[in-house]
């Protein structure tokens, strides 16, 4: 598989001009183009008369040795990665110990989920209240100065990342390509929009029941946003 970067296309442009370009910069005829899927999809708006689509293409084709061949200076035209995740292991098949993760912020969430994909059934320990019930007792504090020891801004599921962006680390140059994995499991748990494709590597967390009950953390796009809303009908709630 081929990947193809830097194809700019107009906000505007119908769908089929995306195979258009790719037939275009490769210089191949339409039998030629197996397939192709959107990678990534940025917005370049520094010009205001012109504001573009930038994307990122996986392209399919029988004539990929010949492209490379051919495009050797472009570096536009390169071999795709393989951005499939590989599980470090997996459980036996007598698991007699369960491994414990402490504190459900990001990295112990993600830790659970993976253990359990393993087949490790971890069990997870954190000392707060749950993301809805934690924002209420944060915005008490807040707004009253009535402090809960035990639900705040350091204690509570989603970590204290729930009321900061935190620093921001997107990993996009990672050559193991581990962000993928992430971003896979969000759709997997139904946010809105594709942050698979969609290049906005910021993630508002928005209390509530997500698919099946398993996911509890919404994601939606956004660079930034206001903190949960405890809900309708709470003393603390803006509605």
């Amino acid at each position: 598989m081929l990947r193809i970067t830097e194809v700019r296309l107009p906000i505007d442009h119908p769908e089929g001009r995306i195979r258009e370009a790719i037939l275009e910069k490769l210089s191949i005829s339409g039998h030629e183009l197996a397939g192709y899927t959107i990678f990534r999809r940025g917005v370049d708006a520094r010009k205001r008369n012109r504001i573009t689509f930038i994307y990122t293409l996986d392209v399919e084709t029988p004539k990929e040795s010949d492209i490379l061949a051919r495009m050797a200076g472009d570096p536009h035209v390169r071999p795709a990665p393989d951005t499939r995740y590989r599980f470090v292991a997996r459980a036996p098949a007598a698991l007699k110990e369960r491994p414990v993760v402490i504190g459900t912020g990001p990295c112990g969430l993600f830790a659970g989920l993976v253990l359990a994909q393993m087949g490790f059934r971890p069990i997870l320990l954190e000392r707060g209240r749950s993301v809805r019930e934690r924002t209420a007792d944060t915005f008490r504090f807040w707004r009253r100065r009535v402090f809960d020891p035990e639900s705040n801004v350091q204690f509570g599921e989603g970590g204290a990342g729930t009321f900061s962006d935190g620093k921001l680390y997107t990993q996009i140059r990672d050559p193991r390509h581990l962000t993928r994995k992430v971003l896979t499991e969000f759709v997997a748990a139904g946010p809105a929009g594709n942050p698979l494709r969609e290049q906005t590597p910021h993630r508002h967390l928005q209390a509530g029941e997500g698919r099946g009950g398993h996911a509890k953390n919404h994601r939606r796009p956004g660079r930034r946003g206001p903190f949960p809303d405890p809900g309708p009908g709470h003393r603390d709630s803006k509605r």
